[in-house]
């Protein structure tokens, strides 16, 4: 059996209380500055980023706070003709981003928002016939439980 490592140390002087509003701010005001290093080089993930980003707002009551039209914009301009949606603007379709396209729209009671014939019709050809999926049409196949 190993011994438990202590490998940070936190002063008497820390702040013994979760700053909420000090996340919120920090979520609230990211992407607001759409030429920063780290906006541009998180685009590949930018979908799921926008969900987490979102749902921990809710969680913390401050879902208000952040552009919806924006954001319904973004993902609507995000679904490609095949029903599946990218992770950003002019990235190919992924399963993945196309699950937490749902759940934002969900979120915002907006799923009208994309067209859902289209995602059941992307998602059903990615199943294969053992069950699993595929990411997307060339990638890897994944065993969903």
């Amino acid at each position: 059996m190993g011994t438990q490592q202590k490998d940070v140390t936190i002063k008497s002087d820390a702040p013994d209380t979760l700053l909420l509003e000090k996340h919120a701010d920090y979520i609230a005001s990211y992407g607001s500055k759409k030429d920063d290093y780290e906006y541009c080089m998180s685009e590949y993930l930018r979908m799921s980023g926008v969900y987490w980003g979102l749902t921990v707002m809710d969680l913390m009551g401050q879902l208000h706070r952040m552009n919806k039209e924006e954001i319904l914009v973004f993902i609507k301009s995000c679904q490609h003709e095949c029903g599946g949606v990218s992770a950003s603007i002019g990235h190919d379709p992924h399963l993945l981003y196309t699950l937490s396209a749902v759940q934002i729209l969900t979120l915002y009671d907006s799923i009208h928002v994309i067209n859902v014939d289209k995602v059941v019709a992307y998602v059903q050809s990615l199943q294969k016939e053992d069950g699993s999926f595929a990411g997307d049409i060339w990638g890897p196949t994944k065993q969903l439980v």
